[in-house]
């Protein structure tokens, strides 16, 4: 992968705030190395994290009036047919109702050629724990349903990779896993770290099998010990926030460089600091953890093998606060490659 991804490339998590697709797709192109196609959760509810991903999961449920899906069983043959469109390689479209910042960004790109792309898909654990039955339980619970929410996924994946293969010489795939801060919490209790493994991996192998980059993104604190273990390429974390607990898995992390892996640096804050922070104040918070990750495994891929991100989505931010979030990550890489 070395050849493939310059040091301190940028790219984006997720989301932005917009309403209007095009001018989403819009700022994204503009402002990154690896453009990605924007999640727009204040666009519509079916563009969060859980129900975007949702479309043609069995027995699903929509009340678009109330913002809520959730899994009800009946007495049809929802299960049967499923499975029986299942195949090792089975692919499942995302619809523009679902994704209306996709498909924008595939109609916006589709006269251009690019080195990289970026696409997303929200983690099996976040997935299966997020969507819920018709009595509150999460489907992770359901032995049953927890396997089809993780099939569903990984079809899914193999979908959007070869959307944007058509337009790109390389595809990165980011997991997005921001349940795994919580997990060890009395609500998450007989959530197992063999299970947790075994559909992360399940997932990177679906994203590699398709020909892409898999990579994983958490925004607090996580078992980065465990994430190595998946396979995964690409490791995003919130370096703002989070450094601290990152950089006890420092031995790990040299193995994971050794290896060919890349670290995705999430520097630049989507929180209420982005309102005061500039990109000096940035840069020499991004230059100092470099340094001392550096100290810590002793490998000098810690340069060569960084990315440069924010440090979650900004979907929740104004689009002011977002273009700005967007510029200081340009602005951060300007200071490390000048």
């Amino acid at each position: 992968m070395l050849n493939i991804i310059s040091p301190f490339s940028t790219t984006g998590i997720g989301s932005t705030p917009h309403v209007n697709p095009v001018e989403a797709c819009r700022l994204v192109e503009a402002a990154f190395d690896i453009p990605f196609w924007p999640q727009l959760p204040k666009y519509s509810f079916r563009e969060s994290m859980v129900p975007q991903f949702s479309e043609g999961m069995p027995f699903l449920c929509v009340q678009a009036e109330h913002e809520k899906i959730f899994v009800q069983r009946d007495e049809s043959d929802q299960l049967e047919r499923f499975y029986e469109s299942q195949t090792g390689d089975t692919r499942i479209a995302i619809s523009e109702d679902y994704a209306a910042g996709l498909h924008a960004f595939l109609k916006s790109i589709k006269h251009r050629k690019f080195k990289l792309l970026k696409g997303h898909i929200t983690g099996p654990l976040t997935f299966t724990l997020g969507l819920k039955d018709s009595n509150g339980m999460s489907l992770y619970f359901d032995e049953e349903l927890r396997e089809i929410g993780s099939m569903l996924l990984q079809a899914k994946v193999r979908w959007q990779v070869d959307m944007l293969k058509q337009f790109a010489d390389n595809v990165i795939i980011f997991i997005d896993e921001p349940i795994f801060s919580a997990i060890g919490g009395s609500a998450y209790l007989g959530v197992t770290e063999a299970e947790i493994l075994r559909m992360l991996s399940d997932t990177v192998s679906a994203i590699e099998g398709a020909g892409a980059i898999s990579g994983i993104h958490c925004c607090g604190k996580a078992d980065w010990r465990m994430v190595i273990q998946s396979g995964v390429r690409i490791l995003n974390f919130d370096a703002f926030e989070y450094f601290e607990t990152f950089a006890l898995y420092a031995e790990e992390l040299k193995g994971f460089l050794e290896k060919g892996g890349h670290i995705a640096w999430g520097i630049v804050p989507t929180s209420e600091v982005i309102k005061t922070v500039t990109d000096s104040e940035i840069s020499a918070i991004f230059k100092d953890r470099l340094s001392r990750l550096h100290n810590l495994t002793g490998s000098d891929r810690i340069y060569s093998q960084a990315l440069i991100t924010p440090s979650c989505g900004a979907g929740s931010r104004s689009v002011e606060e977002a273009t700005k979030i967007f510029q200081l990550t340009l602005r951060t890489k300007e200071a490390m490659v000048s």
